[in-house]
């Protein structure tokens, strides 16, 4: 089994040496499993690497980066709301819309799940619940550090393309004690000394050309978002995958991975 654990400070520098380390003679599959990238704050980029590589994507018709990036997290929306109650409900109202408006969105949206989880007695707004359970926790004396999850994937998802399903053993909104179609599986948050929020996301399978990147940033957007609702400071990400793979175009990222961009004028 071939796999990886890399560290890097943005998002910029962890997806090209992700994809750097799956890019080896050695690896002529160029994939890997149980792979773990570490980014230090997943909100900074490299101007040069995202817009060479928002160039790239364009030309062979993937999704623009931002795009990706807002199924996990609507930055901009968010910003237009006064408050993380107000966020959910707009996009609750939204996202009949939002799923008709996009073929990849007709099973939802990774926020979408956040906001509207399919929980047994009907949607659960798990963004407003877990900043409240943060903010309350951080303001106490001896903070639990672990007791954060927020579920994305439904036991009854199948991912096609893998054609693995994800368990979830956590229930959104039912599983609240302190203690004891999507790739995106599940999302958990540790509150370091009550001051400092991270963040670890767990992915059924990981396509770095494709998803990683946008993926990344829109995971950051969100721990950012939590952290600044709940008045803590904003941590690190940590991205588990349980197959990520370049699954096609190589060649033309490699000038972006291997630090070959041409010099700006």
């Amino acid at each position: 089994m071939y796999t990886f654990t890399i560290a890097e400070e943005n998002t910029s520098l962890a997806w090209s040496a992700a994809c750097r380390a799956l890019d080896t003679p050695t690896n002529p599959r160029r994939d890997g499993f149980h792979t773990v990238v570490r980014i230090g704050d997943a909100t900074a980029e490299d101007p040069q690497v995202r817009a060479h590589l928002d160039q790239v994507r364009q030309q062979y018709g993937y999704d623009p980066i931002e795009t990706v990036a807002n199924t996990i997290f609507p930055a901009r929306l968010a910003a237009a709301c006064s408050s993380p109650a107000e966020l959910a409900l707009r996009y609750r109202n939204m996202y009949p819309q939002l799923k008709r408006m996009h073929r990849r969105n007709r099973g939802g949206t990774y926020f979408g799940r956040v906001v509207a989880y399919p929980g047994e007695h009907g949607q659960v707004d798990q963004l407003s619940a877990m900043i409240d359970r943060i903010r309350t926790q951080a303001a106490r004396t001896g903070p639990m550090s672990a007791a954060y999850e927020m579920d994305i994937a439904h036991p009854g998802d199948l991912d096609r393309d893998t054609e693995t399903w994800s368990t979830p053993v956590h229930v959104a909104g039912k599983d609240n004690g302190y203690r004891g179609f999507p790739c995106l599986s599940h999302c958990s948050f540790q509150l370091e000394r009550g001051q400092v929020l991270h963040a670890v996301a767990q992915y059924r399978s990981h396509y770095m050309v494709d998803r990683a990147y946008g993926n990344y940033l829109g995971l950051g957007r969100l721990l950012a978002y939590l952290a600044q609702q709940a008045q803590v400071l904003p941590g690190g990400l940590t991205v588990i995958a349980g197959h990520a793979q370049i699954e096609k175009h190589l060649t033309v990222i490699r000038p972006v991975i291997h630090n070959q961009l041409p010099i700006p004028a």
